[in-house]
């Protein structure tokens, strides 16, 4: 999730549930709450211990965030978070917009990249073309022609900076719209302390959760890796 930004129209297009229709994703404690009489006793034991096994290493893991960060990741919220992660789903949605926020930057940056090369061709192709023309214009009529020369260096320059503004303001405005769809599919999906917000305060939390979730599903496909 892109970094704790300034407060903007704020994020990586929205993400469908993988319900049919994109329906809005059961609540995680109607998922596994212990509160349920749904289940079989052996299957609630079993979310009751998957549960505690997902908060224990929530837990370990956030002693690795900065003080501050840790403060605000009470036993409640790494609880709730727990209860979401059981099923898995939670992290196949996080991967999911994960590797659309990667490909969005990766489009920017690329797109950016483009621009410059464009403007870096239109300055050399100009040079080029004036020099020519000095070269080729009667000494009387050269400071006519450089004067002539300057207003169309200063008109390309203002317009190199001016797409180049243009440029910065739309990828600003799509990493945004990734944080809002970002947001929106967690918040969906029963991820507590996801909501669409611009509170910087709320974006860093929710960047920690981000982390939280990356970190614990790497460290729980470590074992898969094992054996595969």
């Amino acid at each position: 999730m892109p970094r704790a930004r300034r407060a903007a129209h704020s994020q990586p297009r929205r993400l469908q549930s993988p319900a049919a229709g994109g329906s809005v994703f059961p609540p995680a404690m109607e998922r596994c709450g212990p509160g349920l009489g749904y289940e079989e006793p052996a299957e609630r034991a079993r979310q009751q211990e998957r549960h505690y096994q997902l908060l224990s290493e929530l837990q370990a893991l956030v002693k690795g965030l900065p003080s501050a960060c840790q403060q605000r990741l009470s036993y409640t919220i790494l609880s709730d978070l727990a209860l979401a992660l059981i099923d898995g789903t939670v992290f196949e949605i996080v991967q999911g917009l994960l590797e659309i926020q990667h490909l969005t930057e990766k489009n920017l940056y690329n797109q950016r990249l483009k621009l410059h090369s464009e403007h870096r061709v239109l300055k050399q192709e100009m040079f080029h073309r004036h020099k020519e023309a000095q070269q080729s214009c009667k000494p009387h009529n050269l400071p006519i022609l450089k004067a002539a020369q300057q207003r169309e260096l200063e008109a390309v320059e203002q317009r190199i900076r001016e797409e180049q503004r243009l440029m910065d303001e739309k990828i600003v405005l799509e990493l945004d719209q990734k944080v809002v769809d970002q947001q929106s599919t967690l918040e969906k999906a029963g991820v507590s302390g996801f909501y669409i917000t611009t509170n910087p305060q709320e974006l860093t939390l929710q960047m920690n959760l981000l982390e939280l979730i990356r970190k614990l599903q790497q460290k729980e496909s470590l074992p898969e890796k094992a054996f595969s």
